[in-house]
């Protein structure tokens, strides 16, 4: 049985790399699977039923106090799972979904963003750097970002199998062509735009982590951003700016623009053209 369980969750992995699902995705829906398996090892997977699942959120992720999140994502792959591999669907309708605490964007004031990316030194730390908030885009986007996914003559580069399995045509100003340009001559990557020490290999993710918070500390001290906060900053600017949210939405590669609304909470362009009652008072 824990042969066939094996050749399941390869499969499984296997569907979800041709159906084009994220490194990220796949990690955790699969660690969830072995997880959920592994907690009715007893049982071969074809005779779990509902009442398993339910007894599976109630004593294993409710009971360890696991996040809004992880639940969802066990849930969703579980389901998933069943589908696909045992090819019968795993009701989760009886299973209480939480809402996802949903927080408001952080945002590196523009100016800061500047005094960052102007103080870098290091050519290839500042082309990734910028392009992550030139672009909006997320930090995998950047680092999977290929040589042939840029087209000089066009000003663009397109994001291959961005979240949600999706592409996307970016413009890029002449500006950062050109930075992109002389970086290139700089470091001739071989294969990805932004490249660890072994050439062909894509830069590492915590490095790319490390040098945000480098930079960043210099010009705003004791800070509490994180990398992926460039892009919430390149979307409240645009915003701010008077860019339409649909095009903010096609630029960020949302499905929704319900996602791209929570921009508008940040945006303080229009609220602080709210005259305040006690703009009048002799205070």
């Amino acid at each position: 049985m824990e042969r066939e369980i094996l050749n399941e969750m390869a499969y499984f992995e296997t569907w979800l790399r041709t159906n084009r699902y994220s490194n990220n995705t796949i990690k955790t829906y699969t660690d969830a699977i072995r997880v959920f398996l592994n907690f009715f090892k007893e049982k071969d997977p074809s005779e779990i039923t509902n009442r398993d699942l339910l007894r599976f959120n109630n004593e294993y992720i409710i009971q360890k106090g696991y996040s809004a999140s992880y639940q969802n994502q066990v849930i969703n792959a579980i389901k998933l799972f069943y589908l696909k591999v045992e090819n019968r669907h795993l009701s989760i309708d009886n299973i209480e979904r939480p809402r996802k605490y949903a927080p408001l964007p952080k945002v590196i004031p523009k100016q800061k963003v500047e005094q960052m990316l102007t103080s870098i030194p290091n050519l290839k730390h500042k082309t990734a750097l910028t392009l992550i908030y030139a672009c909006g885009l997320r930090r995998g986007e950047l680092i999977n970002l290929q040589l042939k996914d840029l087209d000089s003559k066009r000003l663009t580069l397109t994001v291959k199998n961005g979240k949600g399995q999706n592409d996307r045509v970016l413009p890029v100003s002449e500006k950062i062509m050109d930075m992109i340009i002389r970086y290139y001559r700089m470091y001739r990557p071989a294969k990805y735009l932004v490249e660890g020490q072994i050439k062909g290999n894509p830069y590492s993710e915590t490095s790319l982590g490390k040098i945000f918070h480098k930079y960043l500390g210099k010009v705003y001290k004791k800070h509490n951003f994180t990398l992926h906060c460039l892009r919430h900053s390149y979307a409240t600017h645009l915003l701010e700016s008077g860019v339409s949210l649909r095009y903010i939405q096609e630029l960020l590669g949302h499905k929704s623009s319900k996602t791209t609304e929570i921009y508008t909470h940040v945006c303080m362009t229009n609220l602080k053209n709210i005259k305040n009652p006690t703009d009048d008072f002799d205070l």
